[in-house]
């Protein structure tokens, strides 16, 4: 049981800017064999996916503080993050799954207050999507 708390944990940090690498663990936990593949992808898709809805909690409170002189983000760099999801929409949740571009976009969805069934809804995909593909990778079929 701790193992999948463990994963959980890796796969929510790893949704976040914290540099945690839930694949490894999903990985790891597949080669030990104590769970099911459905148990273990289940707990890394709901560990990222809330992980990912922090984000966008975030974003949707990042207003209150750009004006601060401690605020990490320069206006224009906020602007130009908001410009990207504007062109492309709801639909860049889809990348949400990815490396380095995936965790900011979760939190321009809530800084732009993208709806959150939609962005659970797409996010949830993306997520499940990725460690589908880590699981097929495991197998030998990718």
């Amino acid at each position: 049981m701790w193992s999948l708390f463990g994963l959980l944990v890796a796969a929510f940090g790893g949704a976040t800017l914290l540099p945690l690498q839930s694949e490894a663990v999903l990985m790891g936990l597949l080669n030990y064999g104590q769970h099911t593949a459905f148990t273990l992808i289940l707990f890394a898709s709901v560990g990222n996916v809330l992980g990912s809805c922090v984000n966008w909690w975030l974003g949707l409170k990042i207003e209150h503080y750009k004006n601060k002189s401690w605020f990490p983000v320069s206006e224009q760099k906020m602007q130009q993050a908001q410009g990207i999801y504007q062109k492309y929409g709801y639909w860049s949740l889809l990348l949400s799954w990815t490396p380095i571009i995936g965790d900011p976009i979760t939190l321009i969805a809530g800084l732009m207050k993208e709806k959150f069934w939609r962005f659970l809804l797409i996010v949830g995909l993306a997520k499940v999507g990725r460690y589908l593909c880590v699981y097929l990778i495991f197998l030998g079929l990718f």
